[in-house]
């Protein structure tokens, strides 16, 4: 029986562990995770947040990054979060056809796709 989800993973290109790491810690506000050694010879890097884990993995070969497929991340506050995304310099797009919830989306320093939403508790 599924007890929880672990973490989410996204792929990444060589070299821009530095990238994502300015991006995951500065201005999403995580904290890096540090990989075990037998996995962190094989290069990218891990963030979490509370109980949430997102996972970057370097594709060697042929790297897209994901446009469609992403992570949806809770956030308390989604308005003073996308001012802070925005006053980093990472542009963000707000999305109102999620009943229920505000929500934006925004990428990472090598495209992949991130959803940030929150329940709307406005009449």
């Amino acid at each position: 029986m599924i007890a929880g989800l672990d973490h989410v993973q996204l792929a990444a290109p060589p070299g821009s562990e530095e990238r994502l790491r300015a991006f995951y810690t500065g201005v999403l506000g995580m904290t890096e995770i540090p990989k075990p050694p037998a996995l962190a010879a094989r290069g990218g890097c891990w963030f979490g947040a509370g109980p949430v884990q997102l996972h970057l993995g370097i594709v060697t070969n042929g790297f897209r990054p994901a446009r469609k497929a992403h992570p949806g991340l809770r956030v308390t506050a989604i308005e003073a979060y996308a001012a802070r995304l925005e006053a980093r310099g990472t542009p963000v797009t707000w999305d109102d056809d999620l009943p229920g919830h505000r929500r934006f989306y925004c990428a990472d320093p090598v495209g992949n796709r991130l959803e940030f939403l929150e329940p709307d508790e406005r009449p």
